[in-house]
């Protein structure tokens, strides 16, 4: 395969594909095809804005200056997307993640993607199983507290939804299995100041 196209040649590309569409369609047709290379390219701004900047924060390990230790204790210490190599804070960005999915280019398997997206979640969640063939992901949410209503639920499943169409595309459902509660811990206090006074012996007083 030849080396990746330019700029410029995809920007004739896109220009003929215009011209074509112009001489043989009507303007609302036309104008259509506009706003879709607008809207793209609007993205893949943003994607490569966002990438930039990722780079550009101190400790990213790409821009001049030391970069981070590296040895033998140096893998353990960094987890995915903790900033410790460039392509860490990359892969943990919703935005630079969504454009790696589009293209399949994200180097990490599905679990991992999936397990970024529940990292996301305002409320801990764990995957239960996903069926490839149905596309539906099973999450198991645990909740220490609250009534554990529909309401809460609907907003669990549509912010898990949000998370996974960027990190994992291939999720297209989900289901929320019973919720775990935590139990309840018992409060083990000091005695009363009041039980301790009546509990003294006579004359103990000065």
């Amino acid at each position: 395969m030849s080396a990746a196209r330019t700029a410029e040649a995809a920007g004739r590309q896109v220009e003929e594909v215009l011209d074509r569409l112009a001489g043989t369609a009507d303007r609302d047709t036309v104008a259509a095809a506009e706003d879709v290379v607008r809207v793209l390219m609007e993205f893949y701004g943003s994607g490569l804005a966002r990438i930039v900047e990722l780079l550009g924060r101190p400790g990213s390990g790409s821009g001049p200056g030391p970069h981070p230790a590296s040895g033998p204790g140096s893998a353990a210490r960094s987890g995915p997307g903790s900033g410790a190599e460039p392509l860490g804070a990359l892969l943990a960005d919703e935005l630079v993640a969504s454009l790696l999915n589009l293209h399949g280019l994200h180097p990490e398997d599905l679990p991992t993607r999936i397990d970024r997206a529940l990292a996301a979640l305002p409320q801990p969640a764990r995957n239960a199983g996903f069926d490839a063939a149905s596309g539906v992901l099973r999450l198991a949410v645990e909740a220490s507290s609250g009534c554990g209503c529909s309401g809460t639920q609907d907003t669990t499943r549509q912010a898990a939804l949000d998370a996974l169409a960027c990190f994992a595309p291939e999720v297209t459902g989900v289901e929320l299995e019973p919720a775990v509660r935590a139990p309840a811990l018992l409060q083990i206090g000091t005695r009363p100041p009041r039980a301790a006074a009546l509990g003294s012996a006579p004359g103990d007083a000065s």
